[in-house]
């Protein structure tokens, strides 16, 4: 009997050649595009078995092969822009990635498979999501954009030098909205639709919500350890 995750995950790669395939057909995707595309390819399925083995996941849910789709459109997107000049190609890629990350949560909890796997799955995938926006951005409005993107990463990076930064965070409505509307400000920022002082005022306000969602986040880290602390020292 075939794994059902290897079948996932060769179903993903063929549709990730499909899918540059149709974009070079249809907009011209060069070398860059497919090169950068393969690497994140190639990457992300390593990362994804490596996350599969540390949750002792033995295969991906109905909500994980909707994550998978995403990632999928994702490849494609990192394609677009490394390729550059794709802009309404990457809007069309990009828009129903963001759609599916409504419908994974759905099915998740439709199904009754949620999964610590699944929530790092989903919001990995986002994280690269927004990540890959704030490029195009960041090349019209300044470096400062791409601190959106990098948030995550940053908060990742700074984990592993302190231990209480990895501890879960409780569930919070504001975080994921605002973690939401990232993808969403950045895709009208990419589209042009807006005049500059406008989309500037826009993905500032995001960014200006994010520092802060992350801000809250640390520091509610922070003081959970304070008590742990006290006891020891008191001993």
């Amino acid at each position: 009997m075939a794994d059902p995750t290897k079948t996932a995950l060769t179903t993903a790669l063929c549709a990730q050649a499909a899918l540059l395939t149709l974009l070079t057909a249809t907009t011209g995707l060069g070398a860059p595009g497919w090169t950068a595309a393969t690497l994140y390819t190639l990457l992300a399925t390593v990362l994804l078995w490596a996350a599969l083995r540390h949750y002792r996941h033995r295969s991906l849910g109905p909500a994980d092969l909707v994550t998978l789709a995403r990632v999928v459109l994702i490849g494609g997107a990192t394609a677009l822009v490394v390729d550059g000049d794709h802009t309404w190609a990457l809007i069309t890629v990009v828009v129903p990635a963001m759609a599916l990350d409504a419908v994974d949560g759905l099915v998740a909890r439709g199904t009754r498979t949620c999964s610590d796997f699944g929530a790092r799955f989903d919001m990995e995938a986002d994280a690269f999501l927004i990540l890959v926006l704030s490029v195009p951005v960041a090349q019209d409005l300044g470096p400062w954009v791409l601190l959106i993107g990098s948030m995550r990463y940053l908060f990742g990076a700074a984990a592993m030098f302190s231990p209480p930064l990895r501890a879960p965070l409780p569930a919070a409505m504001a975080r994921k909205t605002i973690a939401a509307a990232q993808p969403i400000v950045l895709t009208v920022a990419v589209s042009g639709i807006l005049p500059p002082p406008a989309t500037a005022t826009l993905v500032a306000a995001a960014l200006t919500a994010l520092l802060w969602s992350f801000t809250r986040d640390v520091a509610g880290l922070w003081r959970r350890r304070l008590p742990q602390a006290d006891a020891t020292e008191g001993r």
